[in-house]
């Protein structure tokens, strides 16, 4: 699904060019779930900026699946991206003054679906999450564990082929914690989606298929 080969990133800075990653060359499988570890100011975050799509400042080569992503005009990127790519994050990210109902709405107006459709998903991905009594309710009205859980369904919500992950725990105690981790588990390994998440913990980490680890911006070998 993901190829990248000899990718840098390169950070201008005053006393001279500070390299967040170097010569990052990797493959991830279709239905693969990897971990990235690694220190703060690894590079770990700016890897996953870079699957993501949603940095363009680096230097290489990315394929994923047929497309060269390298050789693609912003605008295409970003199609790209909203087709194929759904985004958890430690701080949740959810829009507060949307419901439930909406914040899992918003990815499906992006990507143009027609509303009669944008209904019967988003019902179908409240039940799925069992979240149907939380539709009509606002972010600040739910629980740290149950935000992290809309965050999910709201990524899930457009049915990408790929979840990227930054610590999503990090904001979480170890209950609701194991509960994220088991769901990933399950969307992994019955849907078969790909999931890469950035994490410290060792214990997140080992839900993973496998282990990737950086190191001031390179990867282990």
């Amino acid at each position: 699904m993901i190829q990248l080969k000899s990718v840098d990133r390169v950070y201008p800075l005053k006393g001279g060019p500070f390299y967040a990653l170097r010569g990052i060359t990797l493959e991830i499988a279709e239905g693969d779930f990897v971990s990235v570890m690694g220190p703060s100011g690894s590079g770990k975050t700016t890897l996953l900026n870079i699957l993501g799509m949603h940095d363009s400042g680096w230097s290489g080569e990315f394929r994923f699946g047929a497309e060269e992503v390298h050789k693609l005009p912003r605008k295409r990127r970003l199609e790209l991206q909203k087709r194929n790519i759904g985004f958890v994050f430690q701080s949740y990210h959810l829009l507060d003054d949307l419901t439930v109902y909406e914040n899992l709405e918003i990815p499906l107006t992006y990507r143009d679906v027609p509303r009669p459709e944008r209904q019967t998903i988003v019902c179908d991905t409240l039940d799925r999450f069992h979240i149907v009594g939380k539709k009509d309710l606002y972010p600040s009205q739910l629980s740290g564990g149950q935000q992290q859980l809309v965050g999910v369904a709201r990524a899930l919500v457009a049915r990408p082929r790929l979840i990227l992950a930054d610590e999503p725990t990090g904001n979480l105690h170890s209950d609701q914690g194991r509960e994220i981790m088991e769901l990933f588990k399950q969307l992994n390994q019955k849907d078969g989606i790909t999931i890469v998440q950035v994490t410290h913990s060792d214990t997140n980490a080992s839900y993973g298929r496998r282990i990737l680890r950086l190191s001031d911006g390179l990867l282990a070998k």
